[in-house]
């Protein structure tokens, strides 16, 4: 019930974000929308970035985003991060950028944005998403970067179906994989949130919006598959992700919001295993969505078995 979009703000008329901005206002009894100024052109490389990102917070925007691995230079790319992030202090703002989504081992962006997060005391609002290139990088330089992650409080967010789909194209075999080192950056008590990044676009069309499917997927790529790492691949859907979006009055306790979703599981890892029917979605206290439970029947020697899978999460 809680959604962060970024919104392309390279069309100088704005249109997306005046479109998203009605959806927010449109939806907000049913679902929150945190909407981020995004220059998928470049903040630096396209010459009216600047203004427009400017009129899109001005409209009303939540979050400040940029995207440094995309500047004609690694300078451009580190004096985008410095800017946009002293935007963000000055407004008040949180943000989150499209950093160093790609392979290149030498994409070290996200170093800038957890050391301007120091500089501006911006600790724990900043959110770096992909860093699909600490996948690539040498073991020796993620030792260093990790602890400075975890100084700048950065939150992370990474995007197992779009990241594994993406990355390792310019490779023959051996092929990376692309994640971000998902199980380290957690074991270094980094927040670690799961996104969709694309539900049907250009870039991925067999989406449905799903964050099920991406703790699965999170789940095979990263080799998560203890009991404690299924239950913090779960917690990358619900509870990381409301730290990262830093959601009020979120979790199932007095004096929360009674907004919840009722699984046809037994415990999280079921969920995700099953990737089950959402039996109820409630929000505010009123149901906004239900779903039949998913039922099977087998037909052995002419009798009819049914089974329906018992649910208490």
């Amino acid at each position: 019930m809680a959604i962060r979009s970024h919104v392309d703000i390279s069309d100088d008329r704005l249109l997306a974000v005046e479109a998203l901005l009605e959806l927010r206002k449109e939806m907000r009894n049913w679902i929150d929308i945190q909407l981020v100024a995004f220059p998928q052109n470049g903040y630096l490389r396209y010459k009216n970035s600047i203004e427009n990102l400017d009129r899109a917070l001005k409209k009303g925007v939540d979050v400040v985003g940029g995207i440094p691995h995309f500047e004609r230079t690694m300078n451009e790319g580190s004096l985008s991060v410095k800017l946009l992030c002293e935007v963000a202090a000055k407004h008040g703002l949180l943000v989150d950028m499209h950093c160093d989504e790609t392979d290149d081992p030498m994409s070290r962006h996200v170093e800038t944005l957890a050391l301007e997060s120091q500089r501006l005391g911006l600790q724990g609002r900043v959110t770096g998403s992909h860093l699909t290139s600490m996948h690539s990088m040498d073991n020796y330089y993620v030792s260093k970067l990790i602890p400075l992650l975890r100084e700048a409080d950065l939150q992370v967010v990474a995007n197992p179906l779009i990241n594994i789909t993406i990355q390792g194209r310019h490779d023959f075999y051996p092929k990376r994989r692309g994640m971000t080192r998902v199980k380290e950056l957690l074991e270094n008590n980094i927040n670690v949130a799961f996104g969709h990044d694309c539900v049907m676009d250009p870039w991925y069309s067999l989406g449905k919006h799903d964050m099920l499917d991406a703790a699965n997927m999170a789940l095979h790529v990263g080799q998560m598959t203890s009991m404690k790492q299924m239950q913090q691949m779960f917690q990358a859907i619900t509870s990381n992700g409301a730290k990262v979006m830093q959601l009020d009055n979120y979790g199932i306790e007095v004096g929360c919001n009674a907004n919840l979703v009722v699984h046809q599981a037994n415990n999280p890892i079921e969920a995700i295993r099953l990737r089950n029917a959402r039996l109820f979605v409630i929000r505010n206290g009123q149901v906004i969505a239900k779903a039949n439970p998913i039922q099977s029947e087998l037909l052995l020697d002419a009798k009819k078995v049914t089974s329906v899978i018992d649910w208490t999460l």
